[in-house]
């Protein structure tokens, strides 16, 4: 048995919980925030058999996406005034983040 931690963006997370439930994949969500533009993301925890592991990845993979997102650099206070005008940069965000671990046991009360 594996347990699978997949962190994916907010946006990807809704269609991505719809797969699961299509391929009857349990999955506990978990609201998340954290990454370069400290945005909204959801972690899933799921545990499955050692067979279905690949199943879970491609249902991950083809569902979060990476985006182009403009932001805003933080200002500075060390420099000066006219250097620090914040000009929007792009950024690449979103696809997912995975971990897979063995699991040694795993009950259902």
């Amino acid at each position: 048995m594996k347990m699978i931690i997949a962190i994916v963006q907010d946006k990807d997370a809704n269609k991505l919980g719809g797969k699961f439930v299509k391929a009857n994949v349990r999955a506990t969500r978990l609201a998340t925030s954290g990454g370069f533009l400290r945005s909204g993301n959801t972690t899933f925890m799921i545990g499955v058999e050692d067979d279905r592991v690949q199943e879970v990845l491609d249902l991950i993979e083809e569902t979060s996406h990476t985006r182009k997102q403009f932001m805003t650099p933080a200002v500075s206070l060390d420099v000066a005034m006219e250097s620090t005008a914040a000009t929007p940069m792009e950024v690449q965000v979103g696809g997912s983040t995975v971990f897979v671990q063995d699991i040694e046991q795993f009950h259902r009360f």
